[in-house]
């Protein structure tokens, strides 16, 4: 969420991050983004505007980029990040299994909801 009115938002530290600040810093970047694809994509469900919608998926579709950028840079800078992501991918791929889902999942239609009726 916007931070401006936090003064100290933004704020340069006198000095240079280590490398462990870097790496928290760039998965709050990975953060803001995935929050930002969360935000876009339910203002676009949440119009009936076909122009409005186009776009915010569009721009949702852009911040997915980002995030794989900052996962992309995460695992450049930590050797084990890969290893770790592969490693829970498994683990949900053995569950999806488990319960014959294997493999990669169609996504269900968008306008279906799946918990009760969407309110009025």
């Amino acid at each position: 969420m916007p931070e401006f009115v936090n003064p100290f938002s933004g704020v340069v530290p006198g000095r240079k991050m280590t490398g462990s600040e870097l790496i928290r810093a760039l998965r709050l970047n990975l953060a803001a983004e995935e929050e930002a694809v969360h935000l876009y994509e339910s203002h676009a469900d949440a119009t009936d505007n076909e122009l409005a919608k186009n776009v915010l998926h569009d721009i949702a579709d852009e911040e997915r980029v980002h995030a794989g950028e900052f996962q992309r840079l995460i695992s450049i800078l930590l050797p084990d990040e890969e290893k770790l992501l592969a490693e829970g991918a498994e683990e949900v791929d053995e569950m999806a299994e488990e319960l014959g889902r294997g493999g990669r999942q169609e996504q269900p239609e968008q306008n279906t909801p799946t918990v009760g009726e969407p309110r009025e």
